[in-house]
């Protein structure tokens, strides 16, 4: 039987038994099967294998607190795979953006808010990648998050300014000694008020993007102080607010002096929001898998009601959307790696068409994969929407995945703006 939140059991034995994380599994790989290579098909199973005998070990039920798994996955280099950290003496093979996807989609089925939790990790982890330099302190930041030692975020967004990244009003002043004092406000950061590590950005000059700066922070440092952000449909997730008084950056902890924070604040961005796209993937398969077996064993009226043409062909609707997006991201992730492999780098041809890309995928993704959690738990009727499975978790977390790296208008102005660029080539 699945172990999940609820005192009261809606759903009987036989279908909660039905609903185990191994059988989820056997559904998306015999859907997945036909388009991986061997090499990502063998680490999806090797990870979801992992998270079946992780489940058993701690006898799972999903009303902890998830940050405390961190440990434990990233010893397994389950944190992320994008990188196979050679500089840190890690070597994890196989990764690339296909194997991340793989890894996102395993985490997901075993636990779609951890999945969202280490992802905010990840965010921090890419700019010390990028710009460590090989300085000490860098170094070690960057190792304890991807081993889940320790816990990161990335200080973007602000109360006044939301998805406008730009014009930030949080500052910081340059000392004598090279080092750097901020003051200002963060808000909305996932894990937030749980990190231990942070890469913040503010500016010298406040509404000027050119004069913007990254920081790598220690959270223990005096002068940063995090609350927690009540966000009611993720409430395992550490969403944060943070205030910032004369906290002081050391000089080694300068990732980008003013000037040079936008251009690093934009590096990463399109691959952040594929990342986004493959969480928003993974949640759709979910809520599919979940129907997919309910339907086919709950009777009403003496028949299996996925034989019910209200039942059985909104669910194969959404079953063909989600792997044609599936199909979709999947060619994307393997173009991304068969790039880096080749050059070691994305051309910056294909990196700037690849952001309204990204931005089509990202709004097409969150869009959809709220509406399959939505219409397959209203195919499951009530067991649907209590506590006995993750549905509950699915509904939530998907209702803000069109917010969350940027907000849907923020994609369609990326991608309206790509349209009037297209018409001045031609």
């Amino acid at each position: 039987m699945e172990n999940k939140k609820g005192d009261v059991q809606c759903i009987n034995d036989e279908i909660l038994e039905k609903l185990s994380l191994k059988n989820r599994y056997k559904f998306l790989n015999y859907n997945l099967m036909t388009y991986l290579n061997k090499e990502h098909f063998d680490f999806l199973k090797q990870t979801q294998k992992f998270f079946i005998n992780f489940e058993k070990k701690h006898n799972i039920t999903h009303n902890e607190d998830l940050y405390d798994w961190i440990p434990e996955i990233g010893k397994e280099g389950l944190v992320t795979r994008v990188h196979n950290f050679e500089n840190l003496g890690l070597n994890y093979e196989p990764y690339g953006h296909t194997t991340e996807f793989m890894r996102a989609l395993a985490t997901d089925f075993f636990d779609p808010q951890l999945t969202m939790g280490m992802g905010a990790s990840i965010l921090a982890i890419s700019p010390l990648l990028l710009h460590n330099e090989d300085v000490e302190i860098r170094l070690k930041a960057l190792k304890e998050l991807a081993m889940g030692e320790k816990i990161g975020c990335i200080c973007i967004t602000e109360p006044e300014r939301g998805s406008d990244a730009v014009h930030m009003l949080t500052t910081c002043d340059e000392q004598d000694d090279g080092s750097y004092l901020v003051n200002g406000e963060k808000i909305y950061q996932t894990n937030g008020s749980k990190a231990d590590w942070a890469v913040m950005y503010a500016v010298t000059e406040k509404n000027n993007g050119n004069t913007m700066a990254q920081f790598l922070v220690d959270t223990t440092w005096e002068g940063w102080n995090a609350e927690r952000v009540n966000i009611p449909w993720t409430p395992r997730i550490h969403i944060g607010k943070e205030t910032f008084t004369n906290l002081r950056i050391p000089a080694d902890c300068v990732l980008g002096k003013p000037g040079d924070g936008r251009s690093h604040l934009f590096e990463g961005l399109n691959l952040e929001r594929l990342g986004i796209v493959c969480l928003n993937v993974a949640q759709a398969w979910n809520a599919i898998t979940h129907a997919f077996i309910y339907v086919n064993m709950r009777k009403q009226f003496d028949q299996v009601i996925l034989k019910y043409q209200g039942v059985g062909f909104p669910l194969a609707d959404l079953w063909a959307e989600t792997m044609s997006l599936t199909l979709a991201a999947l060619n994307i992730t393997q173009m991304i790696d068969n790039k880096m492999k080749e050059q070691g780098t994305l051309p910056k041809e294909f990196n700037l068409a690849l952001g309204a890309t990204a931005a089509q995928l990202k709004c097409v993704s969150a869009k959809l994969c709220e509406r399959v959690a939505y219409e397959c738990a209203n195919l499951m009727g009530g067991a649907g929407v209590c506590d006995n499975t993750l549905m509950q978790d699915l509904l939530g977390i998907t209702r803000i995945q069109e917010i969350g790296g940027g907000t849907r208008q923020v994609q369609q102005y990326i991608m309206s703006y790509a349209l009037r660029q297209l018409f001045k080539a031609i």
